[in-house]
C-alpha cells in the first residue's frame, strides 16, 4: 500500500524536508503521523497523494512508483484515495450536498444511486440541516466535516487526513474518529496526521513521529 525506501523530499533547490525516510504501511492498517508544526507532515501527505515526487529514493503508493506516474494517470489513481486537506478545498459555487457528492459524480454515478448515502453521511457528521448551504456560510469546523464526508463517501482504498479533527470540539472529534475506525474495520487503510495525542490514545493506534526530516516510531 505504502512503501518508502530512503526517500528524500525537497522543494526545488531548498533543503531536504524528508531525509532518507523508510516507511511501510500494509493494506488495512491504521497509522497516525505526529510532529511539531513545520516538521513537514502536510508535505509528507502530499507525497502520498502523488502531488510531489521524491528527490531521491523510491516511493511506491498503491503499487505504483510515484516518480514514474504520468499526469494523465493521476485522476484514476486518486479515485482510490480519500484526502482531507487542512484548507478544506471545497467548491464555493456548490452546495454542501454537491461538494460531498462530487467524487461520485466524477466517477459517473447517477444522483439517484448515491443520494441516500450522501444524506446519511452528512447526518453522521452533524450537517443534516445544512445540505443546501454553500461553503461560505459554514464555520471552519463545519467545512472540516464536509471535507471529511467528501473524502470517505467513495469508501476509498486509502484515506489520508491532515488534522481531520483540528477544527471541531472533543465530542465531535470522537465521533469523526469512530467514522475513520469503522472504515478501517471494513478494510480501508487510514493514515492520519494529527497533533491530538488523546485521539491517538482513543484509537489505540500506532504512531510515527516526524521531526528534523526523520521518522521514528512512538
Amino acid at each position: 500500500m505504502i512503501d518508502l525506501e530512503s526517500v528524500a523530499l525537497r522543494y526545488q533547490s531548498g533543503p531536504d524536508i524528508l531525509k532518507d525516510v523508510n516507511f511501510q504501511m500494509r493494506p488495512g492498517e491504521l497509522r497516525f503521523l505526529t510532529g511539531p508544526s513545520g516538521a513537514g507532515k502536510s508535505t509528507f501527505l502530499r507525497l502520498l497523494f502523488f502531488a510531489l515526487k521524491p528527490a531521491r529514493g523510491k516511493a511506491r503508493i498503491l503499487k505504483r512508483d510515484v516518480a514514474s506516474v504520468k499526469a494523465r494517470e493521476l485522476p484514476l489513481l486518486r479515485r482510490k484515495l480519500g484526502v482531507v486537506f487542512q484548507d478544506f478545498r471545497l467548491l464555493d459555487h456548490l452546495s454542501v450536498f454537491e461538494n460531498v457528492a462530487l467524487p461520485l459524480r466524477a466517477m459517473g454515478q447517477a444522483p439517484e444511486t448515491y443520494e441516500r448515502d450522501v444524506l446519511d453521511l452528512l447526518d453522521w457528521v452533524g450537517l443534516k440541516g445544512r445540505t443546501a448551504d454553500r461553503p461560505d456560510t459554514l464555520s471552519g469546523g463545519e467545512k472540516q466535516r464536509v471535507a471529511i464526508a467528501r473524502a470517505v463517501v467513495t469508501k476509498p482504498e486509502l484515506i489520508l487526513a491532515d488534522e481531520p479533527t483540528g477544527n471541531v470540539d472533543p465530542a465531535l472529534a470522537r465521533r469523526l474518529l469512530h467514522l475513520f475506525l469503522q472504515l478501517n474495520k471494513q478494510g480501508t487503510t487510514v493514515f492520519l496526521a494529527t497533533h491530538d495525542e488523546a485521539l491517538i490514545a482513543q484509537a489505540n493506534g500506532k504512531a510515527i513521529h516526524l521531526e528534523g526530516g526523520h521518522l521514528r516510531d512512538l
